[in-house]
């Protein structure tokens, strides 16, 4: 499923964070979101997910703007992977992955076995099966990290947003993760992500974003340039056998 961005434009007060992007994202894509902070990444992933609404432009996803789906009909189509998991609540992790289920239940409708089942196969998916009793006191950043991607992945929605999924997780789990999404060949994928060389390993295009605009969007290796590099980030790299490296 593709989402289209109409000429958005996103600011606070006084302060533009996002200008005249009209972008397509592709189905089955992972789209690596890069550049520095502040530049508008988590505003962009907030807007299509219909967290706030952009003072310019729309949203277009499944050819409808996401401003008139209701709350349920969105989450059947977008799920959200939050920069900062949320812990308000002591639910062990199998319940907390089985709320991706609520977007398909109806009003004092108890979970059937297919939904435990999708839950089940989330978890094992991510690694977190044997955390299923813990509750988030019990967990590592990391780990409560995966179980809210397990989460996303249960709500089986055609669109994924993730901000900074794998920041908290090792090498072996960042990689593991982002071959999971890999797999899931027909979901459109949007993650915001700063390792430069997991990103070029492991996603299809990029959006680069530049004080607000896109400075690049297209193929990931096309757009991880030297010369792109230095404008978003104002540091010198050399790509050498693939590998971005920085020169310190």
């Amino acid at each position: 499923m593709a989402i289209q961005l109409q000429n958005l434009g996103v600011a606070f007060g006084q302060r533009t964070i996002l200008e005249g992007l009209d972008l397509t994202f592709d189905e089955g894509r992972i789209t690596a979101v890069m550049g520095p902070n502040g530049c508008g990444k988590t505003t962009l992933l907030r807007c299509i997910g219909g967290l706030i609404l952009p003072q310019n432009g729309q949203v277009i996803i499944d050819g409808k703007p996401v401003g008139d789906y209701s709350a349920r009909e969105l989450a059947r189509k977008v799920a959200f992977v939050r920069q900062h998991p949320q812990t308000d609540f002591e639910f062990s992790a199998f319940e907390t992955v089985l709320m991706g289920r609520n977007p398909y239940q109806h009003r004092l409708q108890n979970e059937s076995q297919a939904d435990w089942d999708i839950v089940e196969e989330a978890m094992r998916q991510t690694g977190t099966w044997h955390l299923r009793l813990a509750k988030p006191h019990q967990m590592s950043g990391g780990e409560l990290q995966r179980v809210m991607i397990a989460r996303a992945l249960a709500q089986q929605t055609p669109i994924l947003l993730m901000d900074e999924p794998v920041s908290n997780l090792d090498i072996a789990h960042q990689i593991g993760i982002m071959h999971l999404l890999h797999s899931a060949t027909s979901k459109t994928t949007l993650i915001v992500i700063h390792d430069l060389n997991l990103a070029r390993a492991l996603c299809d295009n990029l959006l680069l974003l530049h004080e607000g605009k896109a400075l690049y969007h297209g193929p990931i290796a096309d757009g991880l340039t030297p010369d792109n590099i230095k404008r978003v980030y104002g540091v010198h790299a050399t790509i050498a056998d693939g590998h971005i490296v920085f020169d310190y």
